[in-house]
């Protein structure tokens, strides 16, 4: 993408209502704009990075063996009175009348929906075990919404739901999550930790919380600090196997790891004080097993292998995709601006043309952006006439991991300048090997460049 065709409406002052720092930079790098207390237009910035977030997640998720779907975001609140949360739920939930005098909802979440459909299709065993989720904006009337996509009262949130036919088949559908979610998770670039939680209005005993340590997060938390060293990596996992499952469960959770509202002195105080740290965390998912809470009461069985009916058992399991957004800026900036992770940036690297009108430098930004572009990966031409040191500001600020920089002197030494935004380290390149070293570098997120040669063996001036 060219910067002049394109729509980045960034800001240089920071915006006196955003109180933390991912509000502050999603705001001044133009991702989004309040369109009502806690509700955003996500600009094309912002727009892209989401776009992102939400194909990670659906790939781990189709990986673990879930089915995609998507629901209304309506619902008919004789669905919640079935259940007995319509009254329960509070005031969070919008409540609606239609033109028809029927009570609706705008859905904070699914588990009567995704019942109601269950019940209404699947009546044997034999068709279990089942998982459907879908990827939806979902509105809780937050009394205070605040710290911008952070707590905001519109939200894209993934959520699944498994159906299963016995309490050890649902907690195998349980491990299956946590597994599939620091997979996830790991792939943006982030250490969510799982923690011991509280169900809140979802309900249920077995519940994990996955948080992000910041210190603006809005939950305290308590943790052995070896949780801290843990990784999933590379590791291929088989998602039917219990065994497998299981162990990664166990490995990830044996440490204490609590929020606030679980945390035990007691136990805690059993961990070597050198171990012990409180924190603040920032929850981006959370996995719950809850039984026939919703089954029971909404009929949801299934015929069992001695032909009687069974109420199944099951599960739900969100990742607040938005968040996610706000929660990997918290994690990755500095004084500059936002810092991305090379698998969810929204343009793999940024071109700098430091004298805009130059026929040399000009032609060279040309055949940069096109090399990059015809190996599949998409950088951010800066073709403005801006000046050097305000393009160099913008790139800071948006957070490309990767920039190129190219200037008449520099050319007639038959280089450029290839810039990383984490370290800020620099080295002179040519733009040959510019161009082959920014597609070994994204080859882990994008297997097929691992397979070209970016310049095929050719002169750089003669690739085109």
């Amino acid at each position: 993408m060219r910067l002049s065709r394109y729509f980045l409406p960034v800001l240089k002052e920071n915006p006196s209502e955003a109180q933390i720092v991912s509000h502050r930079l999603m705001l001044r790098a133009g991702m989004i704009k309040q369109a009502q207390a806690g509700i955003y237009s996500w600009l094309p910035l912002g727009f892209k990075v989401l776009r992102k977030l939400e194909n990670i997640v659906h790939e781990e998720q189709i990986r673990a063996g879930h089915i995609p779907m998507l629901m209304p975001t309506l619902q008919s609140a004789d669905l919640w009175r079935e259940s007995g949360r319509y009254d329960d739920y509070g005031e969070e939930m919008l409540r609606i009348t239609d033109r028809h005098g029927r009570d609706m909802l705008f859905g904070p979440t699914n588990e009567e929906l995704i019942t109601d459909i269950f019940r209404g299709h699947v009546s044997s065993y034999k068709d279990l075990p089942l998982t459907l989720y879908h990827i939806q904006w979902k509105f809780r009337d937050e009394i205070r919404p605040r710290f911008g996509v952070m707590r905001g009262r519109e939200f894209l949130m993934k959520d699944g739901y498994n159906f299963d036919l016995t309490k050890e088949d649902a907690l195998h559908s349980y491990n299956r999550h946590l597994v599939s979610y620091i997979r996830t998770y790991e792939r943006m670039g982030l250490q969510a930790i799982p923690m011991r939680a509280d169900s809140g209005p979802i309900g249920g005993d077995d519940t994990h919380e996955f948080l992000v340590l910041a210190e603006t997060g809005e939950s305290e938390v308590f943790y052995d600090s070896k949780v801290t060293d843990i990784r999933l990596g590379e590791r291929e996992i088989n998602y039917d196997s219990v065994e497998q499952c299981r162990a990664v469960m166990e490995e990830f959770t044996s440490l204490y790891a609590r929020t606030d509202e679980t945390h035990d002195e007691a136990v805690f105080n059993q961990i070597p004080e050198e171990r012990r740290r409180s924190a603040r965390g920032i929850e981006v998912g959370q996995i719950f097993y809850f039984g026939t809470k919703y089954s029971d009461p909404m009929g949801a069985t299934v015929q069992g292998p001695d032909g009687k009916p069974v109420p199944v058992h099951m599960g739900s399991h969100g990742i607040g995709v938005s968040r996610l957004i706000g929660a990997i800026i918290e994690a990755s900036h500095d004084d500059k601006g936002i810092i991305w992770p090379e698998g969810v940036t929204p343009f793999h690297c940024g071109i700098v043309n430091l004298k805009q009108g130059d026929a040399e430098a000009d032609a060279a930004c040309d055949q940069l952006y096109a090399a990059l572009t015809a190996i599949g990966l998409e950088p951010l031409y800066d073709d403005t006439n801006e000046r050097a040191g305000g393009k160099f500001a913008t790139m800071d600020l948006i957070g490309l991991p990767w920039r190129i920089t190219v200037g008449p002197r520099g050319l007639k030494n038959g280089v450029v300048e290839l810039t990383s935004r984490k370290t800020g380290e620099s080295v002179e390149l040519s733009p040959e090997e510019a161009v082959k070293k920014v597609a070994e570098i994204y080859a882990p997120h994008h297997p097929h460049l691992a397979r070209e040669e970016p310049m095929a063996g050719r002169s750089f001036h003669t690739w085109l």
